[in-house]
């Protein structure tokens, strides 16, 4: 199945304690159907030092489900839900259900 969430979309978040905000998708777990949006569904994190990185508590995303997400339609912003339509060259593109624009360039 084609998938209708990837990596650089520009998503909203439908349920939870973020609900409403919106962010751009920074990677996709397909595996476990889930995405972490850059800005949403912070968690705090306790972490030791190392060579690399400093320790203490350290803010980053967590992964929302992805039935938990929406396309941001291009158009206005909104969630839309998305469909598919083949192009006259053959291409496979995603469109937005609410105002019919392609959502791929």
């Amino acid at each position: 199945m084609a998938a209708k969430i990837k990596k650089g979309d520009k998503v909203v978040v439908l349920t939870g304690r973020d609900k409403g905000r919106s962010g751009e998708v920074v990677r996709v777990i397909p595996d476990e159907e889930r995405a972490l949006v850059r800005g949403v569904n912070m968690v705090k994190r306790h972490t030791r030092q190392t060579a690399q990185s400093e320790g203490g508590i350290i803010s980053k995303e967590a992964a929302i489900h992805l039935s938990n997400l929406a396309i941001a339609d291009p158009k206005d912003g909104k969630a839309t839900r998305v469909g598919f339509k083949t192009l006259d060259d053959g291409r496979k593109v995603r469109v937005a259900k609410r105002s019919g624009d392609l959502i791929d360039g």
